[in-house]
């Protein structure tokens, strides 16, 4: 029996208005060496983008008349799967969101829908935000903040135009609300196609968060800059109980995945010789068993929760309870 073929990988662009987007989607169809489908989200009756993005072995297809996550997003789903009757015409997929949109319904569309999960598969967001204006966008607006949340990578542009103590706030801010996205400096938009694809991001095996080190519950509560986006990170040295945490994780998602944007974690269970891992999107989560812990690997649990109003979640208590006794 011949093995199935890999699923297709799909990079999302996102980022506020103005940050670069096209800029970098055209530096990645130049540079990255492969073919691509190119699918691009303009708001507003008279499509713009489109136009701006080169590279003539691209099939570029666009949805205007509505963000691409809101009411396109059963367009995004139905040329998605007439994309993948072709698949051999291209490597992958991009898609260029507004600079208004959410980027969560478009991963959730690859999660949600079986035929699409089975053939393609979101490798990386990547967010793209200008090393001058990000800091007042994201306290002015909220859909800075969430586009900021759901990255995988985030990409500073027009890092030559800011002053080094603006590009340090900018990249320190980025660092506090989203810990575990990697983070690259770009002049009009020229960063290494290596450095943003190829990420399996929400891959479970592929799944890194940072070494904890001792016990710590970190709340990194709204800032001037963050408008009402928090981050918390939590460490845990001993195991959780597994009943107890899968029904406390399956509480949060349900009451409260609305304003929990993104949510992951590597998780020792008590008495599992592998490692229990998930990421969730809002209300949509993936979790399994993961590779067994090495020999000599601390096993403790790392987890990490994005949103708005976390702090009253009561998260720490939540995560106590579902320890093992000492």
């Amino acid at each position: 029996m011949s093995a199935a073929p890999e699923r297709l990988p799909v990079t999302v662009l996102t980022g506020f208005l103005g940050a670069g987007k096209t800029t970098l989607l055209n530096h990645l169809l130049r540079t990255s060496g492969r073919r691509y489908a190119v699918i691009v989200n303009e708001y507003g009756e008279i499509g713009i983008d489109g136009e701006l993005v080169v590279g003539a072995e691209e099939e570029v297809l666009e949805l205007n008349n509505g963000c691409i996550c809101c009411k396109v997003r059963g367009d995004l789903i139905r040329v998605v799967g007439g994309l993948l009757k072709r698949r051999g015409r291209f490597d992958g997929i991009l898609i260029e969101t507004t600079g208004l949109a959410d980027p969560a319904p478009v991963v959730q569309s690859f999660m949600a829908d079986d035929e699409i999960r089975q053939s393609a598969r979101v490798d990386g967001v990547v967010c793209v935000v200008d090393a001058r204006h990000f800091l007042a966008s994201l306290a002015r607006t909220r859909e800075a903040g969430v586009q900021l949340a759901h990255a995988s990578c985030v990409v500073v542009n027009k890092a030559e135009l800011a002053e080094a103590d603006t590009l340090a706030a900018v990249e320190a801010e980025i660092a506090r609300l989203n810990p575990g996205a990697s983070l690259l400096r770009s002049v009009g938009g020229a960063v290494p196609a290596a450095q943003l694809l190829d990420q399996g991001a929400f891959e479970l095996p592929r799944l890194a968060l940072p070494a904890g080190g001792e016990r710590y519950y970190r709340a990194v509560a709204p800032g001037r800059h963050s408008a009402g986006l928090e981050c918390v990170s939590v460490v845990l040295q001993r195991p959780l109980e597994r009943q107890r945490f899968l029904g406390w994780l399956q509480r949060l998602v349900a009451e409260c995945g609305d304003r929990l944007l993104r949510s992951k974690g590597i998780v020792a269970l008590a008495g599992a010789e592998r490692r229990f891992v998930f990421q969730g999107v809002h209300m949509m989560m993936d979790s399994d068993f993961d590779r067994p812990w090495h020999s000599g690997e601390a096993r403790d649990s790392r987890l990490v929760f994005i949103g708005h109003d976390l702090a009253g979640l009561a998260l720490q208590a939540g995560l106590d309870a579902c320890q093992v006794a000492a």
